[in-house]
């Protein structure tokens, strides 16, 4: 993507409307999503290379409703697959099978009710591959050393390369975010289990690739979990280690680990791929924007692995701030739209964090609860519901909106891509012009997921504005846009 210098400024200064700091999946994510709207993004990364391990390697339904968006859900079903049921081990005889979620049966209106599997690494070339097929790309090698905001924008300085000044900066670059620091952002958390996590992609030999073997801790020592990874030849090794015991993250630690706590020989592990260590624990940052400057996925909010729930809440934070930035940078919004970001989804990051402290401890199941298909915004000041006296479980505005078929129209094939949906459902109410901004209109019988009425869809897949008839949609969607708008 062409970057331009900036006028008055050294010719090795190079600018762009937003900058990305951190090409993980949050980063990739936003740096598709602002793609294909047009918005000229630059995305750097610390490493050399995309990060390399499996740690986050569970997609759960509505992020899959996200990569159907991002036009990457073909290919992230093709090199991934459902989770394998857990096999108990003990003295090298199976127990028994143990199910760790509850899947129910897809329906019309949630077409994807299932976690599935899909190694962190994989899932960032996939998005990488989908940025440079939009236009863009990730500079490697570029770390961060300082970040600067005025009135109207942000330089960045980087050990290498040259600096760049943006209309707006995203802090992607993780737990330990240099850009979170920068900015004086605390994380408040706490430590959700005592015993440091060892994880790590290694290949084995003697042990199929059936279930998700786990080894109950047995005669003092710690909990050992080897699953096989969906789409490679790898297993993910999981383990637990007693408060102050460092890890050893090489091939021979790793050896010992698996055959100190499992049937297998030391030499059944033949490769270490990629090991980390970490303690398990939970932070919320006390603010998601500072200026022109927005955290998202870890630099925003830290996770236990439990439940799956990090990843998918980092790609829906790029996926609620892609849009936003784009309306006030090519479509005229107020900049005011943007604080409808820490609005939104810091209360969302606040209820997962507890939720995967929950399942983590063993007080929730996964299933209905870590899908995050109930997540939304009923409370956001961009949501509009005109409609009275519905029930609870009604759609309202807020909510995410459903798939299905109706009238020969598949619902999510006409909310893909970067617009707005005017969605009439059952009725044959009058429909408004608009002016700036006009969304897609479709019309459908009426439908049980969503009752009778007219509904403004966000880019972002959520409702907006509800009414019984359309007026208000148009003079809300002008209020939100920026743009002028007829009743």
């Amino acid at each position: 993507m062409e970057l331009n210098s900036v006028k008055g400024m050294s010719a090795d200064v190079v600018e762009t409307d937003v900058l990305i700091v951190g090409a993980g999946p949050t980063g990739l994510a936003l740096g598709v999503d602002l793609a294909r709207r047009g918005v000229r993004a630059l995305l750097v990364e610390r490493a050399d290379a995309l990060f390399p391990g499996s740690r986050g390697k569970g997609l759960q339904p509505r992020t899959l409703e996200v990569m159907d968006d991002l036009g990457v859900l073909d290919e992230i079903l093709a090199a991934g697959g459902h989770y394998p049921v857990g096999m108990i081990w003990r003295d090298g005889v199976r127990q028994g099978e143990h199910r760790m979620f509850d899947e129910p049966t897809p329906t019309e209106a949630e077409p994807y009710l299932w976690a599935w599997m899909l190694p962190q690494w994989r899932t960032q070339q996939i998005l990488h591959t989908r940025l440079r097929k939009l236009g863009g790309d990730v500079a490697f090698g570029r770390e961060l050393t300082a970040l600067v905001q005025d009135a109207q924008g942000v330089t960045a300085s980087f050990t290498a390369g040259p600096a760049v000044r943006a209309r707006y900066a995203v802090a992607a670059d993780g737990g330990r975010s240099a850009v979170r620091r920068s900015l004086g952002i605390g994380m408040r958390g706490e430590t959700v289990d005592p015993q440091p996590t060892l994880v790590a992609d290694v290949r084995i030999t003697g042990l199929d690739r059936d279930n998700w073997h786990m080894f109950p801790p047995a005669d003092g020592g710690g909990f050992l979990a080897l699953c096989p990874l969906a789409g490679t030849e790898d297993f993910q090794v999981t383990a637990q280690f007693p408060p102050g015991v460092t890890p050893d993250l090489s091939l021979e630690g790793l050896r010992e680990v698996v055959a100190e706590r499992s049937h297998l020989s030391p030499d059944a592990v033949t490769e270490v791929r990629w090991a980390s260590a970490f303690q398990p624990r939970t932070a919320l940052a006390e603010r998601f924007r500072e200026g022109r400057v927005f955290l998202a996925g870890d630099a925003a909010h830290l996770h236990s692995p439990a439940g799956g729930q990090g990843l998918n809440t980092s790609v829906q934070d790029a996926y609620n701030l892609g849009w936003k930035l784009a309306a006030v940078l090519t479509g005229g919004a107020g900049d005011a739209l943007l604080d409808s970001y820490e609005d939104e989804r810091r209360p969302v990051a606040a209820s997962v964090l507890g939720l995967s402290t929950q399942v983590h401890r063993g007080e929730v199941r996964r299933g209905a609860a870590t899908m995050q298909l109930g997540l939304g915004y009923r409370d956001s000041a961009l949501t509009e519901e005109t409609r009275t006296a519905l029930a609870e479980d009604a759609l309202h505005a807020g909510d995410r909106a459903p798939d299905g078929r109706r009238g020969g129209v598949r619902l999510f094939d006409e909310f893909r891509g970067p617009h707005w949906t005017l969605l009439a459902v059952g009725t044959d109410a009058g429909l408004p012009s608009f002016d700036g901004v006009a969304p897609r209109t479709v019309r459908i019988p009426a439908y049980e997921a969503y009752g009778t009425g007219v509904f403004l869809v966000r880019p972002d897949g959520y409702v907006g504005w509800a009414g019984d008839s359309a007026q208000g949609a148009a003079g809300y969607l002008a209020r939100v846009t920026g743009s002028a708008g007829r009743r």
